[in-house]
């Protein structure tokens, strides 16, 4: 069983996940290895001492997400594969939300599991959960079709292929609206709440720029990883549902909107900013 999740087990805004953050998106870009130096650099810039970043950088170690690798006599660290495909699922997911077309097709996930394999069952619903999907009743799950191909993952992580049964089909007919059904199989009160969190604390982000251009800066990067850190849950638990799924006053367009204009003014500065940081501090020289 896989013990890297889908960044689902860390706080946002806490050193662990802006640690998780901060590695998801500059790690892989710096040649699949970053000196731990250069770490703990990155994450003063965002306020941590060097003392409570490798304790975090410890608990992600416990997780399975990074490995301890020395090069040129520099300690540092790379990612485990568990945890290069989980960022590649999270890139996906959080740089590319999702969102139903009235058409589209759903995936019905059907399961029937013992109870010798009750700690599995937990751990299937969980997982479940955690990529958006509903809960029609305790042992019929829905989502958007496009979720298949995790849904197949998840079950067979769990080898608990045998025990399903995977359905396609057209828009669900129900006994009453397609909004009150929705807000039966997903908690769209706290996936609503995400949304508005996220546009009250972030609004400042884009109001600061007034127009002009974000520089490279420790600023800059901090604006930007903080938005994704804060961000990137939102894009697991909303399943982007169709505007028949949902009450008038849903801000999920809103949130998307507003995180795209973040990542187009700060993305590029905080890149440069991470690039200037490493090149200092780094041992091997970012090319």
């Amino acid at each position: 069983m896989s013990a890297v999740l889908d960044d689902m087990d860390s706080r946002p805004g806490s050193t662990t996940s802006l640690l998780r953050t901060v590695i998801g998106l500059y790690l892989r870009d710096a040649g699949g290895w970053m000196g731990a130096k250069d770490i703990v650099a990155l994450m003063e810039a965002l306020g941590t001492s060097a003392t409570v970043t490798r304790t975090a950088l410890g608990r992600l170690r416990k997780k399975d997400v990074v490995l301890q690798e020395t090069r040129n006599g520099a300690p540092g660290f790379t990612l485990t594969p568990g945890a290069s495909a989980m960022l590649a699922r999270g890139d996906r997911r959080i740089f590319t939300p999702r969102s139903m077309s009235p058409t589209d097709p759903w995936c019905l996930i059907s399961f029937s599991i013992p109870e010798t394999e009750r700690e599995k069952r937990h751990q299937l619903r969980r997982r479940l959960h955690w990529i958006g999907c509903g809960t029609v009743a305790a042992g019929l799950w829905i989502c958007p079709d496009s979720l298949r191909v995790e849904v197949e993952e998840i079950l067979a992580d769990l080898e608990l292929r045998d025990m399903a049964t995977i359905f396609v089909t057209e828009t669900p007919l129900v006994g009453g609206s397609l909004e009150e059904a929705a807000s039966k199989w997903w908690d769209l009160d706290v996936v609503a709440r995400l949304h508005r969190d996220f546009i009250q604390e972030q609004g400042d982000a884009v109001a600061d720029l007034d127009g002009t251009s974000a520089e490279a800066s420790a600023a800059a990067f901090s604006a930007y990883v903080q938005c994704i850190d804060r961000w990137r849950i939102i894009p697991y638990l909303d399943p982007g549902l169709p505007p028949s799924f949902l009450p008038e006053d849903w801000p999920g367009a809103e949130g998307a909107a507003l995180f795209s204009r973040i990542v187009a003014a700060y993305a590029e500065p905080s890149a440069e900013f991470v690039a200037r940081t490493l090149g200092v501090n780094s041992a091997v020289p970012v090319t």
